[in-house]
């Protein structure tokens, strides 16, 4: 793989008439790590670096990925989730029920779950997710209760599944969750926050060739004949896959796509009325104007530009956001655009709140790591606090 990737950066290098300092000199990369690379003494470079290279080489960020760019899960989290994904399998306790369970049942136990998952309280959620899982099972097999509803059911306990596995890089269950759910979802648009799901894992597997082709696929299908007449829930449906689109698209150094996907975006956000709308179906999906903006800024700290990500940080600061997750992940835009600027005070600022608000979350985020290892790096010495938070999110030494 070292070699293959190796070759790919050096032909392309050549063909462009570059010599390896003016490739690190345009990419920002260092001339070490491009040698580094050209040589194999390295199977993979991250996503980032990879489109730094491409955007220098005028090529898709997908031709330089040979290898996913995909952490192992950690051990404590494969533990944690053991049983959950048993249960995904079919696979349960030897307990018994004490009572045969409903779908009123539990779409109440649905319904006292996600916050937990909504508030990234993880601990508390794996135990609740095997029962809910059984249960669910149980209520689909059932002769008489084999419904749509218990069917519906099923798929958003399955997708609460899949966005865990995401999370915790564990991308054989999460793919597995994922078509489970797609299987009892009851209709394109309820589908639409699992194709969401899918897409975040090929971005996280580096396969971003793959996610662009996923996202474009399902905005395509879910576009409304009539923006005028479609509903919030169809719009918010075709919307968020258009912002899948583009962020597929802005990692793989194709600018001019992602910005018309934004495009559009901006159109189905504009559309919705009345703030933002949160997905019926959907457990992380909220949509319109903020969300919109939020991507927006995403895509400026793809391409470097700190000071737009600010820019739009500054208009939706205070925003009231119906999901902890998304608005968590703005703000760390917010806080890798501060880091960028030297503004390494505001940047922490922001990172301690994140920590204070939804800590297990940010423990799972390896782009908090990676702005704090840039911080430290750029600094000669750290006070207890940057130590204490480096410590916190797992920075390596």
């Amino acid at each position: 793989m070292g070699a293959q990737l190796g070759d790919r950066l050096r032909s392309i290098r050549k063909r462009r008439g570059l010599t390896q300092a003016e490739l690190a000199e345009r990419s920002g990369v260092s001339v070490q790590l491009v040698r580094l690379l050209e040589q194999g003494g390295q199977e993979s470079t991250r996503t980032e670096t990879a489109r730094r290279l491409a955007s220098a080489l005028r090529v898709e960020t997908s031709a330089l990925i040979v290898k996913p760019d995909a952490a192992d899960p950690d051990v404590t989290d494969v533990e944690l989730w053991a049983e959950v994904r048993q249960a995904l399998a079919g696979i349960y306790p030897a307990d018994e029920f004490s009572e045969p369970p409903t779908v009123a049942g539990v779409s109440a136990t649905f319904a006292e779950v996600k916050p937990l998952f909504r508030g990234g309280r993880f601990t508390e959620l794996a135990p609740r997710l095997v029962p809910m899982l059984r249960d669910a099972d149980y209520l689909v097999s059932a002769a008489d209760s084999g419904t749509t509803d218990a069917r519906r059911l099923r798929s958003r306990i399955r997708q609460m599944v899949a966005w865990q596995m995401c999370l915790t890089w564990q991308f054989d269950a999460a793919d597995h969750a994922i078509a489970l759910a797609l299987d009892d979802a009851p209709d394109l648009r309820a589908a639409a926050p699992l194709a969401d799901a899918d897409c975040w894992r090929w971005i996280r597997k580096g396969d971003l060739a793959k996610a662009r082709e996923v996202a474009t696929k399902w905005a395509d299908d879910l576009e409304p004949r009539r923006i005028s007449k479609a509903s919030r829930e169809d719009l918010a449906g075709w919307g968020l896959m258009l912002q899948r689109v583009s962020t597929a698209a802005i990692r793989d150094n194709r600018p001019g796509e992602a910005e018309d996907a934004l495009a559009f975006a901006r159109v189905a956000g504009m559309a919705i009325r009345h703030g933002e709308h949160d997905s019926k179906d959907g457990l992380l999906h909220a949509f319109g104007p903020v969300t919109v903006q939020m991507l927006a800024a995403e895509n400026a700290m793809v391409v470097d530009k700190p000071q737009v990500a600010l820019a739009i940080g500054a208009q939706l600061a205070g925003t009231k956001y119906p999901l902890p997750w998304p608005w968590q992940r703005h703000r760390l835009d917010i806080a890798a655009a501060h880091a960028a600027m030297r503004q390494y005070p505001e940047a922490l600022a922001v990172l301690q709140q994140i920590r204070r608000e939804l800590p297990e979350w940010l423990v799972k985020q390896r782009f908090a790591r990676d702005i704090l290892a840039g911080m430290i790096e750029k600094r000669r010495t750290l006070t207890a606090e940057v130590r204490e938070l480096a410590d916190f999110v797992q920075v390596p030494y």
